[in-house]
């Protein structure tokens, strides 16, 4: 028998009590009366939506910061505090937890777009145990019925606070951490290593346009092929996108720089009746108009013949260009280039597409191109195949801790004795 093995026989043989967060706490929000001015040269540390998104236990020392004035009345996070994704363009998105693992040494300050619960009382509550609870998929499922919208999703608080939590006896709690922890701490070394050789490609794929620029012409993007937008079909014309084979790119899709497929797809009656363009394979796409860009450009290969929406920019490479150059050549600059053309203000991040267009690259001869992409295709290999080497291996580990996570964190429930 295991040591948790023991501990739940002893502590709670007869199940552990099931409670919702209404009962356990309350939620608050996060800054408010904030212009985008204000977190320039900030003197205070802000805590980001992608803070919340990538890290189950949150990150309390980042980079980011924001104006904060003497006497000013804003909420701060506390140790235990959980942290959820208020808003985001996909359901799935919403409500992703990050917990207050350690205790702040300074004012953490919260973003608009994300909210926070608080316990009334951590007695019985290890705050390490709730950044794998809340992400466990019992958690996550209910967390989901929550959110609600079309365009874009927000969570309920109401509906959050009638999400019910298990709460086993804290030894308990603490070997079910101590188990999941060991998975996730190989995982963050494995990762560690994996981003140590996705920043090497990154400054090795600039380095090999920079080499060529001074022995071949500089040319905007423009200059690579035609560019052109696309839009979205009415969605009240269900004939549109019933049965749909088409794919239809959104942001939402511009997660991987190859893409597969997307997540939607219209119907063939689309193309003529809703004036939809449908281009062909091999195109570069790039999002100009989405919250990604406050700290992301997103730039996709697209392998197979699409359409897309209004958010998005498509290449038509010209002959002389092959496609998988201008990708790569616009991949390694992503940063340079969404720096140089991002927007200031508006209500929706986005960039000045004249700007992107400007934007200057080397444009050689197809050997030259064809030379490049087969240098860097090699090196691509290494840091980003998941079948091979360090993210398969992630992969493998990842699956295996939330295996684990779901199976510790299935509770038998205990009976309430009315009163």
């Amino acid at each position: 028998m295991s040591r948790l093995d023991e501990l739940i026989m002893k502590l709670c043989p007869n199940g552990v009590p099931i409670r919702t967060m209404g009962e356990l706490g309350k939620f608050y929000g996060g800054l408010t009366g904030k212009s985008k001015n204000d977190f320039t040269d900030g003197n205070a540390t802000f805590i980001s939506y992608r803070n919340v998104y990538s890290n189950p236990a949150l990150d309390i020392n980042p980079s980011d910061t924001v104006k904060i004035a003497d006497g000013e009345k804003q909420r701060t996070l506390a140790y235990g505090d959980v942290i959820f994704t208020g808003s985001s363009e996909t359901p799935d998105e919403c409500g992703f937890s990050s917990v207050v693992t350690r205790h702040p040494t300074k004012p953490l300050y919260l973003n608009s777009f994300c909210f926070f619960f608080r316990f009334d009382n951590l007695t019985d509550v290890d705050p390490n145990f709730m950044k794998h609870l809340f992400r466990s998929n019992n958690l996550r499922y209910q967390i989901g019925k929550t959110a609600s919208g079309v365009t874009r999703f927000n969570v309920s608080k109401d509906k959050m606070a009638k999400v019910v939590i298990p709460l086993p006896p804290l030894p308990v709690q603490r070997e079910i951490v101590r188990i999941l922890d060991n998975f996730t701490e190989l995982t963050a070394e494995l990762t560690a290593e994996l981003t140590a050789r996705q920043k090497q490609y990154q400054y090795y794929s600039k380095l090999q346009f920079e080499m060529i620029k001074d022995s071949y012409p500089i040319k905007p993007i423009s200059a690579f092929g035609k560019w052109s937008g696309g839009k979205t079909p009415s969605m009240s014309e269900k004939r549109f996108w019933e049965d749909g084979t088409i794919p239809w790119i959104s942001s939402k899709d511009m997660k991987a720089s190859v893409l597969s497929d997307t997540e939607d797809h219209i119907a063939e009656c689309a193309i003529k009746d809703a004036s939809m363009t449908l281009y062909p394979k091999e195109c570069v796409a790039i999002v100009t108009r989405s919250g990604i860009l406050k700290h992301t450009f997103p730039v996709s290969f697209i392998p197979f013949a699409t359409t897309v929406n209004q958010d998005i920019k498509i290449l038509v490479p010209r002959s002389d260009v092959i496609p998988k150059y201008i990708f790569l050549a616009m991949k390694a600059y992503a940063e340079d280039i969404r720096k140089k053309t991002k927007k200031q203000g508006g209500t929706v991040d986005s960039l000045e597409f004249q700007k992107v267009l400007e934007f200057e690259l080397p444009f050689p001869p197809i050997e030259e191109q064809r030379r490049v992409v087969t240098i860097l295709e090699r090196f691509d290999l290494l840091c980003h195949d998941i079948t091979n080497g360090l993210p398969a291996e992630i992969a493998a580990r990842q699956r295996q801790y939330e295996y684990y996570r779901d199976k510790l964190l299935t509770f038998k429930q205990k009976e309430e004795v009315p009163a």
